[in-house]
């Protein structure tokens, strides 16, 4: 998605985030990631100053926090993003500047390692071999008491690596963890945004 990102051709319009927008990002993303508490998501996303909207193309959406600079301009610093009506993710940037919160996550086994840095979508054995990792399934129920998977299709995740501190990419559940552990095979997450890619090396707009 973010491959030949282009900062400084590829943003069009900015608009400012309107308060009631910017409580409906952060329920989203509260949501998304259960073990964020609410206190780390009003210091990811204050109220003031208010986010910076930027449209990428036809389908996405980035969406900004203002750094106020003394002396000099202001610039806005790329924190979340979202295409279409799917999730709202956040930036690797944002997510190595506060290594200590919980972001939903998962991890590789190091042989897929160079794959997810060029940009590859994320196999099931990358995920399920040893020293991969993802949420338990089955821990929690729904309304009709069927166990439910530890992450959905459609769900967005922070991608750690095995060995590795810093998490390496961003991607889109394509099934359900539960599948990714039944089937084994295929690709089970859409690698979105990766190190060293176009919107990582866009560090402010």
């Amino acid at each position: 998605m973010f491959g030949k990102f282009d900062a400084s051709n590829d943003v069009s319009t900015s608009t400012q985030v309107k308060a009631s927008v910017q409580r409906g990002i952060k329920s989203q993303i509260a949501s998304s990631h259960p073990h964020l508490t609410e206190d780390e998501v009003n210091a990811l996303l204050p109220k003031k100053p208010p986010l910076v909207q930027y449209k990428v193309g036809p389908h996405l959406m980035l969406y900004c926090r203002r750094m106020e600079r003394e002396g000099s301009s202001s610039a806005d610093e790329p924190a979340f993003y979202q295409h279409r009506d799917g999730p709202i993710l956040p930036t690797l940037r944002l997510v190595h500047k506060y290594p200590s919160l919980k972001f939903t996550s998962v991890t590789v086994d190091k042989g897929a390692i160079p794959f997810v840095l060029g940009g590859a979508n994320i196999m099931c054995p990358g995920l399920t071999n040893p020293g991969g990792a993802m949420p338990a399934d089955g821990e929690e129920k729904d309304d009709d008491g069927f166990e439910l998977p530890g992450l959905s299709k459609g769900d967005g995740v922070v991608v750690f690596a095995e060995g590795k501190e810093n998490a390496l990419a961003i991607g889109v559940m394509t099934m359900s963890s539960k599948e990714i552990r039944e089937k084994n095979k295929g690709a089970g997450i859409e690698t979105v945004h990766f190190l060293g890619d176009g919107l990582y090396m866009a560090d402010e707009l």
